[in-house]
């Protein structure tokens, strides 16, 4: 049996995330699904790097499958591209050994949010970034995210309940650069919590707005406590870059 890897986009606007979901078809998994399985006349199940949820978008999500599908990969390519949707796009396809798993195997993961800081509203980004219209100060934004870096119990900073499962994560760089009114967050680690980017991204804004002082965060991170760290931000800002494998 072959294990088929594909590298893929989307724009998470209009679907309710990747995950398959018995409510709802209108997931990127269970589009892909439906597609794939036609295209190979028997059932796909396609498993990614990690979910993302409703709205959020991926420049490079990995997932793979196994089939009996004697297709070469050049032609699943073109195939998937000519029925997809056009904001989900598959730009690569290739040969993947046997056991590979494009989530057990996935050493890290670089995510990037986008705030629009400014008053006017730019109509092309409106799909991918945060408005924020009063001024945001950098460099107390970059002060707090210097004590994010490393490894740290990350419980403060996600939506899961908690259980048995670890919080603990390592935070390899964060990068906040400003380009005319458009911020930049970059987050690069060996792994992500549910909603751990956003709340970051809503714990630093902040501090840029003056809401909050950028060093208590160190306090926030031994609080282990999620109502103490900011709001989260909206998943429209939110892109997986790539996984590192």
């Amino acid at each position: 049996m072959r294990n088929i890897r594909l590298l893929l986009q989307y724009e998470g606007t209009r679907y309710q995330g990747w995950q398959r979901q018995g409510s709802s078809e209108n997931t990127i998994q269970g589009r892909l699904e439906t597609l794939l399985g036609r295209m190979c006349g028997e059932p796909v199940e396609l498993s990614a790097s990690g979910r993302t949820d409703a709205g959020v978008h991926a420049l490079g999500q990995v997932a793979n499958f196994r089939t009996n599908c004697p297709m070469p990969t050049g032609e699943m390519l073109q195939y998937i591209n000519r029925y997809l949707p056009e904001d989900i796009a598959v730009t690569e396809v290739s040969e993947a050994g046997p056991r590979f798993h494009s989530r057990l195997n996935a050493k890290g993961k670089q995510y990037r949010y986008l705030v629009l800081n400014s008053s006017v509203p730019d109509v092309f980004l409106r799909r991918y970034s945060l408005q924020v219209a009063e001024p945001l100060n950098l460099s107390a934004m970059e002060r707090g995210a210097r004590y994010l870096e490393g490894e740290h119990d990350f419980a403060s900073f996600t939506s899961a309940k908690k259980g048995k499962k670890s919080t603990i994560r390592r935070l390899d760089s964060i990068s906040v650069e400003q380009e005319g009114s458009l911020i930049s967050f970059t987050f690069t680690g060996n792994g992500f919590l549910h909603h751990m980017v956003r709340i970051l991204v809503g714990t630093l804004l902040e501090a840029g707005e003056g809401k909050r002082d950028a060093d208590s965060i160190p306090a926030l991170i031994e609080a282990k406590n999620r109502q103490l760290a900011g709001a989260l931000a909206p998943s429209k800002g939110l892109t997986l870059m790539k996984v590192f494998y």
